[in-house]
């Protein structure tokens, strides 16, 4: 009879029966419903069966078969007794068929919990481990496997933050993976939350499927599809470049992240951030030393303004970002033409240097840069 429920569902591990038909078969003949360490037990079947990968239907539907074809197998001794008997004996059976299935899916449920749980907790761990980037690249290339990454192609990383409060990232982050995985595929691609980003780690921009252009790349995609987010807000991406191997995919995260931190202090409003387009500043802070020096000395007197540097610091930010156009720049600070161009004067009176000379324009601007970088005056250049 177990052999035939399995057959009957579709080759489900005999083994998951248990002594379920001895419960079943003592019902029929003697009433007795099973004790809690025979229910208990039960559950453990069901744990059982979700290690095993057998689906809860697959499952329930081996218990039911055993009990109908358990049920066709009585002695006639019991099938032939009068009505009464009959309907007492079905009952205690399905009696006992009821309180098994609800063991069986209550135990089932909870396996499937805690697999689930054990999963998420690989999964964080893998994740830690990649990012860093000082795990033992042996075992982490092992690691690797059950998420579909091939750590010997590039790949590169992305991450997106939002602009404002988002108290749950987990709507946007299921329509984001949603959709990355519509467009590149299940295989090469982690999807996940760290620090309270969202991290896209996938195949770099020159594998994505689909034609070339300046908008097909890992970080419109992500962005095109945080706007669609129900709760959407702005949002800010960042994606580093693509590197082979473990060690790239932990330098492209740091390179998203540190394209992160530097869109805040430098005040960017381009929604999508690209590592190389901020080489330049990793120049500027490859000597920090020498930069601040150069703050303190082109901009450090604007401190001495009524008002402090950090009108006169937006002023000349405001200048450069708008091509040195002072009309575009007072339209981007809503102020006058005249007050802009009487914060340009008092630069040029208070450090000796003029933004408007194209000979000084490079060095000012520079300065300009570093002290964003530094987030002078609010930090001490010291």
């Amino acid at each position: 009879m177990a052999e035939s429920a399995s057959r009957d569902a579709g080759g489900a591990p005999v083994e998951l029966l248990g002594d379920y038909l001895p419960l079943l078969a003592d019902a029929a003949t003697s009433g007795r419903t099973p004790d809690p360490a025979e229910l208990e037990a039960v559950g453990l079947l069901g744990r059982r069966a979700a290690e095993l990968g057998v689906s809860a239907g697959t499952a329930v539907q081996l218990y039911l078969s055993a009990a109908r074809r358990l049920w066709q197998q009585l002695p006639v001794v019991i099938r032939s007794r009068d009505n009464e008997a009959v309907r007492a004996a079905a009952a205690a059976v399905l009696r006992v068929v009821d309180d098994a299935v609800a063991s069986l899916a209550e135990g089932y449920t909870e396996g499937r919990r805690q697999m689930v749980r054990w999963e998420e907790t690989l999964r964080h761990e893998f994740i830690e481990d990649l990012l860093r980037g000082d795990a033992d690249v042996g075992r982490l290339v092992e690691r690797a496997e059950p998420f579909g990454l091939d750590m010997a192609r590039p790949h590169q990383v992305a991450l997106a933050a939002p602009t404002g409060r988002l108290d749950d990232t987990t709507p946007a982050l299921s329509s984001l993976e949603h959709a990355i995985v519509a467009r590149v595929g299940d295989r090469d691609v982690l999807v996940a939350t760290k620090d309270g980003w969202i991290v896209v780690v996938a195949p770099a921009d020159a594998d994505l499927p689909g034609p070339r252009s300046a908008s097909h790349t890992l970080g419109d995609l992500m962005l095109a599809e945080l706007r669609r987010s129900p709760r959407g807000q702005p949002w800010r991406v960042s994606v580093g470049r693509p590197y082979p191997g473990s060690y790239g995919i932990a330098r492209s995260y740091e390179e998203a992240r540190e394209g992160l931190t530097m869109a805040v202090r430098l005040h960017l409003d381009t929604p999508v951030i690209r590592a190389e387009h901020l080489l330049i500043y990793r120049v500027l802070l490859r000597d920090q030393p020498a930069i601040a020096d150069l703050v303190h000395s082109m901009l450090g007197r604007l401190v001495h303004s009524r008002g402090g540097a950090e009108p006169l610091l937006a002023t000349l930010d405001a200048y450069f970002a708008t091509g040195c156009v002072i009309t575009e720049t007072a339209r981007r600070l809503h102020l006058s033409v005249r007050a802009v161009t009487y914060r340009l004067d008092r630069i040029k009176t208070l450090t000796g240097h003029d933004p408007t000379d194209p000979a000084q324009r490079f060095a000012i601007n520079a300065a300009v840069l570093g002290a964003r970088l530094l987030g002078w005056p609010e930090n001490d250049l010291h």
